[in-house]
């Protein structure tokens, strides 16, 4: 039987509470009718015995303590899924928002699904190619895997969100799709993201979701686990490969900061909730690949870090829970280089087991390991320039230097539209070496030597 509760107890920004509630359950649905005809959606933020709080979508404007009659739905948010969500876009609480009508399910599902059992998972060993040689080939992104971009404020961490979602495919020709969720962005933004794709023909492999920044904060809440839900059900379902871009999680946190504050809750780090780890966990962790499924869910997590800080509890505690980061370099970036990868501040953690012999080519991980080196080792000449000026330099400090400018400008930099393979970016980085000396390659044996340093 359904129970209609009429009036409210409190109001408090976006909150309402109501008394004497029974058998309410935690983010259970709730339609609020209001006296002049009109309709609002909440859910159940919070329990304290038969005292209900809920947090209204469209905000309280207009509401009263008299002029509501409150219905709860005895079902959480849930999402429609269908094969023809791809090629949709639908704002941050999975409704259609591109004029295309209605998704006729083949199944609803709760967007507050469970990250993957570890006994379930099968350990990520195949890789994705982005096009990108300073990802595919020293922070290789490998299938299963979640692998976040740390950028700054006013950082190119937009174009290179957009040149992934265009580029990016997997190697054995199985299905691929990406799903794209953006929290908090501008409406310039949002439409940049959907011109983009559909100017490079791949809107029919992307499922969109776009919450604008005027949007209530609860919706961006919302907005990455409405977008998970649908990359499991295309990845576990109907045996997709599935990329998920999540941006900018720092908006997603800051909402979360909004809406702790208002119910009340003790702050920690920067005001952040003293959950903000376990929340991002049950976001990050939902990546992955499921024993006897065929599909796979890989994540890209995009964050500004406040200030460029990389301890601020966002980047932080995103490290934590990741396997690996690529962060973009500021310095780079006023070099005009796109896309900025700081090189020495990367790193992919499964790399090693989703590279060489079977997935790209033998060679990759010992060519990733020098150029590594090598490197470090501008930075190092950098520093000894800048003390004792670069005409001091010995022939070989001088010679390094030479090697992190081509680096810099023919390997990092590339423009927003240029797809490299695999192998272009393998040979351009043995070219690159060829620069140096055969007794500066200390990461490298002779039969690799052998076989590429010397083969013009």
């Amino acid at each position: 039987m359904i129970i209609e509760y009429s009036g409210l107890k409190e109001i408090n920004g976006s909150l309402v509470v109501l008394d004497n509630i029974k058998d309410a359950a935690y983010d259970e649905m709730v339609e609020i009718r209001l006296d002049n005809g009109s309709s609002r959606t909440g859910r159940v933020v919070q329990i304290d015995g038969e005292r209900v709080v809920v947090q209204v979508f469209e905000g309280t404007k207009g509401i009263s303590l008299v002029n509501t009659q409150t219905r709860f739905t005895g079902h959480p948010i849930e999402l429609s899924l269908a094969p023809e969500i791809l090629g949709r876009v639908f704002d941050g609480l999975g409704r259609p928002a591109d004029g295309l009508g209605e998704v006729y399910p083949k199944e609803k599902r709760d967007v507050n699904s469970s990250p993957i059992n570890p006994v379930s998972r099968v350990y990520p060993k195949n890789y994705i190619n982005t096009g990108i040689s300073a990802i595919d080939a020293l922070t290789t992104l490998i299938r299963g895997q979640k692998l976040p971009i740390f950028s700054g404020s006013g950082m190119k961490h937009n174009e290179l969100a957009v040149q992934i979602v265009k580029q990016a495919s997997v190697a054995d020709g199985e299905d691929f799709a990406v799903v794209f969720a953006a929290m908090g962005v501008k409406n310039d933004v949002a439409d940049y993201f959907k011109r983009s794709f559909e100017k490079a023909n791949v809107m029919d492999k992307v499922v969109m979701f776009l919450n604008h920044s005027n949007d209530p904060i609860v919706e961006r809440i919302m907005t990455p686990r409405c977008a998970l839900t649908a990359a499991e059900y295309l990845a576990f379902e109907l045996g997709m490969n599935i990329l998920v871009i999540l941006t900018d999680m720092t908006s997603y946190a800051e909402a979360l900061r909004e809406f702790s504050s208002s119910k009340g809750e003790i702050p920690a780090r920067k005001g952040f909730p003293g959950y903000l780890y376990s929340d991002f966990a049950s976001l990050y962790e939902r990546a992955g690949i499921i024993k006897g499924k065929k599909g796979s869910v890989t994540q890209i997590p995009i964050l500004t870090m406040p200030n460029d800080d990389i301890n601020h509890p966002i980047p932080d505690l995103t490290g934590y829970i990741t396997e690996g980061q690529i962060v973009l370099d500021r310095s780079l970036d006023a070099k005009g280089i796109y896309p900025p990868v700081g090189i020495l501040s990367s790193l992919s953690r499964l790399m090693k087991d989703g590279v060489g012999a079977g997935y790209t080519r033998e060679d990759h991980s010992k060519l990733s390991d020098q150029l590594f080196s090598c490197y470090a080792k501008v930075q190092d000449a950098k520093s000894l320039a800048s003390v004792i000026g670069e005409d001091e330099l010995s022939p070989a400090d001088k010679r390094i230097l030479e090697f992190g400018k081509r680096f810099e400008k023919e390997f990092i930099s590339q423009t927003q539209s240029e797809n490299r393979t695999i192998i272009q970016t393998l040979d351009l980085g043995w070219e690159l070496l060829r620069m140096l000396p055969r007794e500066d390659l200390d990461r490298l044996d002779d039969k690799t030597v052998e076989k590429y340093y010397y083969q013009k």
